[in-house]
C-alpha cells in the first residue's frame, strides 16, 4: 500500500438545473484508484460491488450506462459520492457535500479487500 491520500477537495462541483434538462455539474473533483496491475472492469466491478455490499453503505446503481456507476451513502460518515469503473480504474466523484472521511474510509476498504495489490491515487481538479 502507498502512502495514504489525503482525499483533499479543493473543488466542489456546483449544481445546475437547466429548464428541462435534469441536473448539471460544473467542476468539480475526482479522484481516480488506479491498481498495480491491471483488472478488467469486470473484475474491478466485482470488488467494488462486494465493498459495498458488506457495507456500511446504501447504494444504487444505474442500468443503462457504458460503465458501471453507482451513488454512494457511507452510513458512518454520511458523505455522498459517485464510484465508477472505467478504463481499469475505480473512480471516486465528488458531490457538493463529500467531504474526505467517506472517500477515505472506501480507499481503505478496497486496499483491505485487495491486500496482494496496492493502489495508487490521483486526483483530478476541474475548475469548471
Amino acid at each position: 500500500m502507498t502512502t495514504d491520500p489525503s482525499f483533499s477537495i479543493p473543488r466542489r462541483p456546483r449544481r445546475r438545473f437547466p429548464h428541462g434538462s435534469g441536473v448539471e455539474y460544473e467542476g468539480g473533483t475526482e479522484f481516480e484508484l488506479r491498481p498495480d496491475a491491471d483488472l478488467s472492469t469486470s473484475d474491478l466491478a466485482g470488488v467494488v460491488a462486494d465493498i459495498l455490499a458488506d457495507g456500511p453503505y446504501r447504494y444504487g446503481d444505474f442500468h443503462d450506462l457504458p460503465m458501471p456507476l453507482w451513488l454512494v451513502r457511507d452510513e458512518g460518515t454520511a458523505d455522498v459520492f459517485r464510484v465508477a469503473v472505467r478504463d481499469g480504474t475505480v473512480r471516486l466523484h465528488v458531490l457538493p457535500t463529500t467531504e474526505p472521511p467517506g472517500l477515505r474510509r472506501f480507499y481503505e476498504r478496497l486496499c483491505a479487500r485487495d491486500s496482494d495489490r496496492s493502489w495508487r491515487v490521483e486526483r483530478f481538479v476541474d475548475e469548471g
